[in-house]
């Protein structure tokens, strides 16, 4: 059964990422996010679900990653590489970790973009969607 844009069926998710490992919780999230969870997936359809990422703070690494960790940037100017380490950017902003994992998960194209505009991550326990109702998932008990 191939799903299309009219037929999909979307929900809102609401993960908490405390004490959650940071490749493992974009892996999964980035699965939500395509709909691979779904019996109708359809690989060129956005059939994911909406997720909401709360205490996105709170995420850990395993080792040491926390401060051998670089994340390198260049700002296009002669010289202009910039390095970074996941320490440094939990003080100031720490969904940063989050998005890059997650939208470095997902395609690469208009798709891919489509489907990162589905995630919303959230410092503390407050979010905006609460209209929504979204559904609360164990990332836990996901595979």
């Amino acid at each position: 059964m191939h799903l299309n844009k009219a037929t999909v069926q979307k929900e809102w998710l609401l993960i908490d990422a405390e004490n959650q490992v940071v490749g493992r919780l974009a892996a999964k999230v980035a699965r939500i996010l395509r709909g691979k969870y779904k019996p109708g997936y359809t690989p060129h359809v956005d059939c994911g679900d909406n997720v909401i990422i709360i205490n996105v703070e709170k995420v850990v690494f395993t080792g040491k990653k926390m401060t051998d960790k670089r994340y390198i940037r260049h700002t296009q100017y002669p010289g202009g590489q910039r390095v970074a380490t996941p320490a440094q950017w939990m003080k100031t902003h720490p969904e940063r970790i989050l998005e890059h994992a997650i939208k470095g998960m997902l395609p690469k194209t208009r798709l891919g973009n489509a489907l990162f505009k589905n995630l919303y991550l959230y410092v503390g326990t407050e979010h905006k969607q609460v209209a929504q109702k979204p559904k609360v998932v164990d990332i836990n008990t996901l595979n």
